[in-house]
């Protein structure tokens, strides 16, 4: 297993992460415990969960799979997602972030949370309040490290401001959608976390199973696929253009005997702003397809083609730049 630094903080976490947004949900408590056990005995120290995950069992049915193994394992979990009626039953306040984490502690079995993360930005609240509430949290022995997930570049810049301004802790980590079919992130929220020090946390990595090659241009889902299965978790695009490129990527792998995921993570794990790949499934086989993409250090060559065969897409805002201008109308005669 190979482990990198958490952005610029000490903590050091396993190149792939557990994903536990199918337990609760996909995973019984018994499969949870298997899939859990099998990614801490592959080397895998970095179990990443929320409040909003099954309702609350992702984080229940975790704290009973680490008894014995919490101390083997960086902990993470997320606030901020609704978990339940009224306004104060989500957002990024005070009063909610005090009440969720002891929730949290108490479904976890842990007396201290290891990265605690804001689920998504919560423009209602300042960010100011945010912090000061984690910040509280940390010294209270509570939470450890602070992250944020689906935030933007000057989001992560506003939050970095603030801490440091006041004095606070600040976010080590950022977690986001990324992959090579959804590269949106490069624009704007890479470049703040290299700035800042914070490590990206890539979650969606293989766009709900079509970076692994099974979905097919003019073919229904495949039987047993989470398209066809689980389609209110499914997230992927399933896009002419999207299956083009994926059938690009998965010639390119197997050119180089390797497989579409391997690539898919690989790929990612090549970029200098990521420190773990938050990767979910489903059985402990699926797991070690996933961790075979370390073997795979790819080259500067290879990182060009993937760029060709899957490119990113300017922001709108910038596209300008990369289009012709305007033909000026021919003068009357």
């Amino acid at each position: 297993m190979e482990y990198r630094k958490l952005g610029n903080s000490g903590l050091e976490v396993s190149a792939i992460g557990l994903g536990g947004t199918n337990f609760g949900r996909r995973c019984d408590e018994a499969e949870t415990a298997r899939i859990t056990h099998a990614a801490i005995d592959r080397g895998v120290n970095l179990v990443d969960t929320a409040n909003f995950y099954g309702g609350g069992k992702s984080e229940e049915f975790i704290g009973k799979a680490l008894k014995g193994r919490r101390d083997e394992v960086v902990l993470t979990s997320k606030f901020g997602q609704a978990i339940g009626p009224g306004p104060m039953q989500g957002g990024a306040s005070r009063r909610h972030i005090m009440e969720a984490v002891e929730a949290s502690l108490g479904r976890l079995q842990t007396d201290v949370i290891d990265l605690y993360q804001v689920h998504i930005p919560d423009p209602t609240v300042p960010i100011e309040e945010t912090l000061r509430a984690l910040d509280d949290l940390v010294r209270q022995g509570k939470v450890r490290y602070l992250g944020c997930s689906n935030f933007d570049g000057f989001q992560v810049a506003e939050a970095y401001w603030t801490a440091k301004t006041c004095g606070l802790e600040r976010f080590v980590s950022a977690q986001a959608h990324y992959s090579l079919l959804t590269r949106d992130v490069e624009h704007a929220l890479v470049p703040a976390c290299l700035q800042y020090g914070v490590g990206l946390l890539p979650f969606f990595v293989l766009e709900s199973g079509v970076l692994t090659g099974k979905y097919r241009a003019g073919q229904a889902p495949p039987e047993g696929s989470r398209a066809a299965k689980y389609p209110q978790f499914f997230f992927g695009d399933l896009s002419d253009k999207s299956i083009a490129a994926v059938e690009g990527l998965r010639i390119f792998a197997e050119s180089r005997n390797h497989t579409l995921t391997e690539l898919a993570l690989a790929g990612l794990l090549a970029q200098p702003a990521v420190s773990s790949l938050v990767v979910g499934a489903m059985s402990p086989e699926q797991l070690d397809g996933s961790l075979a993409a370390l073997e795979w250090e790819l080259t500067s060559e290879d990182l060009t083609e993937i760029d060709r065969l899957a490119p990113t897409q300017p922001p709108h805002w910038l596209r300008f730049l990369h289009e012709a201008p305007p033909t000026a109308p021919a003068a009357p005669s």
